[in-house]
């Protein structure tokens, strides 16, 4: 059957274990799909120094891939901004999974990917012709995924049909794990963004110096507007505060001088940098990432000179 008579199929690659799995299994098996999709995500640093590994191997295996990235377009007074970490220090808040909700993986996982299937002339063929194009989700047949599976099954879309190919092989993460081993992989961690409430305390432990301190920053900033958390991992517990700001600072993670200057300054300049930027058109601000490049460079954490041209939105 040619490419135009049938259905499109779209893989989506979280860079975990399982979706990782599903894609060497696909091809194992002569299924590869038409596309793979990876949305661009503030990934642990294990993550981010696989991806290209991935890529590189689905390259070499015929799989067609792309990184898509969720892109605002309404930035009001603000800097322009892009990806989670830049729309939680824009807006002073945390990710909505801190809130118990769940917006966070909608607005910067799917919805970047259903904008770009809908801009692709497959999808958009098969749609005009009365068919759906097939999306194909990791989940495995373990309990967690029965769970979430349980909580997609029966899910009804105009224009997508899921399939669930692990879930249809019988197989479990522990085999994901060796089809990813047998294709002479590195091993694939669960995939989350490095400041996520479901991040283990062995895995911030683990966190290097830079990542640590963003976090630090985003709780700082979203501290005036919390009620009804204490931070991202929400509340306190037997085994850790709700605060991964005081875990680092209790763990020793991060000199405690520092944190204390990150927490009284940071902020600040940020918010100077945001008010520089309403003071010019949008097309001439500088994107938030200048400010962060800067905060990583341990250049933000005091007010900045007012005639340094690298810490203002260009103007020209």
């Amino acid at each position: 059957m040619s490419a135009g008579s049938r259905a499109p199929v779209v893989a989506a690659w979280g860079a975990g274990t399982n979706s990782t799995a599903m894609i060497i299994e696909l091809v194992r098996r002569g299924e590869i799909p038409d596309m793979t999709l990876l949305a661009a995500m503030p990934e642990q640093p294990h993550t981010r120094r696989l991806i290209p590994v991935f890529h590189q191997w689905m390259d070499d295996h015929g799989v067609p891939n792309e990184v898509v990235e969720y892109q605002a377009r309404f930035f009001k007074h603000w800097p322009p901004y892009t990806s989670l970490l830049d729309a939680c220090l824009t807006n002073g808040t945390l990710p909505s999974i801190a809130f118990g909700q769940h917006s966070c993986s909608a607005r910067h996982k799917i919805s970047p990917q259903d904008k770009w299937v809908k801009a692709w002339p497959p999808a958009q063929h098969a749609w005009a012709n009365g068919r759906k194009v097939i999306r194909l989700i990791g989940y495995d047949c373990s309990a967690r995924d029965n769970q979430r599976y349980a909580h997609r099954e029966g899910h009804v879309s105009d224009l997508f049909e899921y399939r669930y190919p692990l879930r249809e092989w019988g197989l479990t993460r522990e085999d994901c794990e060796h089809i990813i081993a047998d294709a002479g992989l590195p091993r694939f961690c669960k995939s989350s963004c490095f400041f996520c409430t479901a991040m283990q305390i062995s895995e911030v432990r683990a966190l290097p110096r830079e990542e640590l301190r963003l976090i630090v920053l985003l709780e700082a900033r979203a501290a005036p507007r919390l009620r009804t958390v204490e931070g991202l991992w929400r509340k306190s517990t037997k085994k850790r505060p709700g605060s991964m700001t005081a875990f680092i600072r209790a763990e020793g993670l991060l000199d405690p001088g520092e944190i204390d200057e990150i927490i009284a300054n940071a902020p600040l300049d940020l918010l100077e940098f945001q008010r520089a930027a309403a003071a010019v058109p949008i097309e001439q601000r500088s994107h938030i990432r200048t400010w962060i490049e800067r905060f990583n460079a341990g250049r933000a954490c005091a007010p900045p000179p007012a005639n340094d041209p690298d810490d203002l939105p260009r103007t020209a």
